[in-house]
């Protein structure tokens, strides 16, 4: 895995003054390209797109100090429909425009090209399990939030801490599936998975059962389904399990992610500090 998506990394070198296809990049990979971006996001610690961005303009900027083109010439090669566009791209990422960086005198920021490598660490092994489901159902309260990679999502905090007591009680009542009682469900992410993109989060239960009034519903098909497992500090430990799937687990296992939600049932210890967790991601076979 690790060999395909270095390939991909030089594609995208070798398009940089050009269009770079991700469904391209993907067959490179030999994986989809929804498991090709999260894969990447977890990897690089920034969307795939993202990376784009920034070597183009690494190597655009070396272009506007060479000097030897126009500014608009270089802001078209690197895909900008206007000098307006590349310039405010420029300075979002140089800190300066390019008409001052070629005046000379000034410090431009580099993206370094990325290489992915196997790092032996000997850590200790994850837990985990796969498992088909049937079909069924979430079901429980809604809304769309920001997405939080470190630290207390406080939009998901100040959701929780709303919800009338009662509401949770007759929803726990409904709880039939597996991971039983109160879970936490992410869906509809942003493909880039980047820092402050929204997604729909649902604080309810899995169920066969109708749903009450004044509840969401989110229907989810049969599929196959990994569980992993952790303990620890609140809500690190959870934060930390989900960059460990994806950097350990997914290229050592014959397995991809795939569209879905995301399941997070937690048991918190009596002093909110610690957790149990078991983190449920819809998963298919790589094809050989």
């Amino acid at each position: 895995m690790l060999e395909r998506l270095n390939q991909a990394l030089e594609y995208i070198e070798r398009r940089l003054d050009g269009q770079v296809d991700v469904a391209e990049l993907a067959r490179i990979a030999a994986t989809s390209e929804y498991h090709l971006r999260r894969m990447f996001s977890a990897l690089a610690g920034m969307p795939l797109s993202e990376y784009v961005r920034r070597r183009r303009l690494t190597v655009a900027g070396a272009e506007v100090l060479a000097g030897h083109e126009s500014l608009l010439e270089i802001a078209v090669r690197y895909g900008y429909g206007s000098g307006e566009a590349f310039a405010r791209a420029f300075r979002a990422m140089h800190g300066v425009g390019p008409g001052e960086a070629r005046r000379g005198g000034v410090a431009l920021v580099s993206q370094p090209r990325l290489a992915f490598r196997l790092t032996v660490e000997g850590s200790s092994s994850m837990r985990y399990r796969v498992m088909d489901r049937p079909d069924f159902s979430v079901v429980g309260i809604k809304a769309r939030v920001p997405l939080v990679h470190s630290g207390p999502n406080q939009a998901i905090i100040d959701l929780v801490r709303g919800v009338d007591p009662q509401v949770l009680e007759r929803l726990e009542k409904l709880s039939d599936q597996e991971p039983q009682g109160i879970v936490a469900v992410c869906d509809d992410l942003d493909p880039s998975r980047a820092e402050g993109t929204e997604l729909d989060y649902y604080h309810g239960v899995l169920t066969s059962a109708a749903a009450p009034d004044g509840t969401a519903v989110l229907p989810v098909a049969a599929g196959t389904w990994a569980v992993f497992t952790t303990s620890g500090p609140v809500p690190q430990a959870i934060q930390e399990l989900w960059r460990d799937v994806f950097t350990e687990w997914f290229p050592s296992n014959p397995y991809r992610s795939r569209p879905g939600p995301e399941i997070l049932r937690t048991r918190l210890s009596p002093d909110g500090t610690e957790a149990d967790a078991e983190l449920w991601l819809p998963v298919e076979r790589e094809r050989s």
